[in-house]
């Protein structure tokens, strides 16, 4: 049985250019802030003051990153506490405004149109008209109140982030690259809380070491002792003296060989222990970043872009490792010297 391809089949109820019947809109039932005014103006009012708290929250999460300090642990929770819960209430306000503003006081009547032709200038024209129409049937121009309150708001939000941003770190310059290292600390081995004789370690080997004074922090300034012991953290090595390139000024700073070196890596701080004793290469495990001890901590591979920071080693009069003094460079990754 042949079939005719070339005439359209009609359907009751879908034109041939239509490919679903139209349903038609549903009969518009009218808010009450579209036919009363003081509806109107009560809903005007709660955006307005929404965004007015959201405004308030904002200069009262500025304050508190200025004011509160984070010298502790629980001073750095409340702080935290306080700007968390005053930047999401400004962020949940300046919503909840906004979606009260559409639903209240925005026009809810359904339209329909047609999706039209690209780049006819008539069309876009058209555009144009619809959103001067729709701009002022939002309300914006027309409601001083919601409007000047939504800007206040949003001019004062970008406020605690630029503070936030200027809290990420120390500026160029701005850092101090002292630890508690001091003349005479001695050296701790990091498992034991000895202090190292140098006849301690042999020739090739790697101790992860920490300075005397941490004992002599108070153990009620926990955070303190976390934050000292974690920057004062080295590395000490021992080699064959004739092995080591010394730094020029830096001759007197090994002991028989023993070197000491900082542990946080000067790409972006990893802690770093990975020693080949054949080479005297030191691998941070992070980003591979590749450190010759032999030769000054010199950076031999990697996104490391300076030396690991060295400490001068002495021997103190019962025969124990000390410091010479304090790192004479900034410890850790090595933002703070751009710019």
């Amino acid at each position: 049985m042949a079939s005719d391809t070339s005439r359209e089949i009609e359907r009751p109820g879908v034109h041939a250019a239509d490919p679903v019947p139209d349903p038609g809109l549903p009969v518009h039932i009218d808010r009450v802030t579209d036919t009363d005014p003081v509806a109107a103006k009560r809903a005007e009012r709660q955006v307005a003051t929404m965004f007015g708290l959201a405004a308030i929250l904002v200069l009262v999460t500025t304050v508190a990153v200025i004011v509160l300090p984070i010298d502790t642990l629980g001073e750095v929770q409340r702080s935290n506490l306080v700007i968390g819960v005053g930047l999401g209430g400004a962020l949940f306000l300046i919503g909840a405004g906004a979606i009260h503003w559409a639903k209240k006081l925005m026009p809810d009547v359904e339209i329909v149109e047609q999706r039209k032709k690209h780049g006819d200038p008539a069309i876009t024209a058209g555009a144009r008209g619809a959103w001067d129409v729709g701009l002022e049937e939002s309300g914006f121009t027309q409601r001083p109140l919601v409007r000047r309150s939504l800007l206040g708001a949003m001019l004062l939000l970008p406020i605690p982030a630029v503070v936030l941003l200027r809290d990420l770190g120390p500026l160029p310059g701005d850092y101090h690259a002292s630890t508690i290292w001091d003349e005479g600390v001695r050296v701790l081995n990091d498992n034991t809380f000895t202090p190292i004789r140098p006849s301690d370690l042999e020739i090739g080997q790697l101790v992860n070491a920490m300075p005397g004074t941490y004992e002599e922090i108070p153990h009620e300034e926990h955070a303190e002792r976390l934050a000292a012991r974690a920057m004062s953290a080295i590395i000490v090595v021992r080699m064959e003296p004739e092995e080591i390139v010394p730094f020029p000024g830096r001759e007197n700073w090994d002991v028989d060989g023993i070197l000491g070196y900082s542990k946080i890596c000067t790409h972006v701080g990893c802690p770093i222990s990975l020693y080949e004793q054949q080479t005297h290469n030191l691998l941070c495990p992070c980003h591979q970043s590749t450190f010759n001890l032999a030769d000054h901590g010199r950076v031999i591979f990697g996104p490391a872009n300076r030396p690991l920071p060295q400490l001068a080693l002495a021997v103190d009069d019962e025969g124990y490792l000390v410091a010479q003094g304090d790192f004479t460079e900034p410890i850790g990754p090595s933002y703070w010297e751009r710019g």
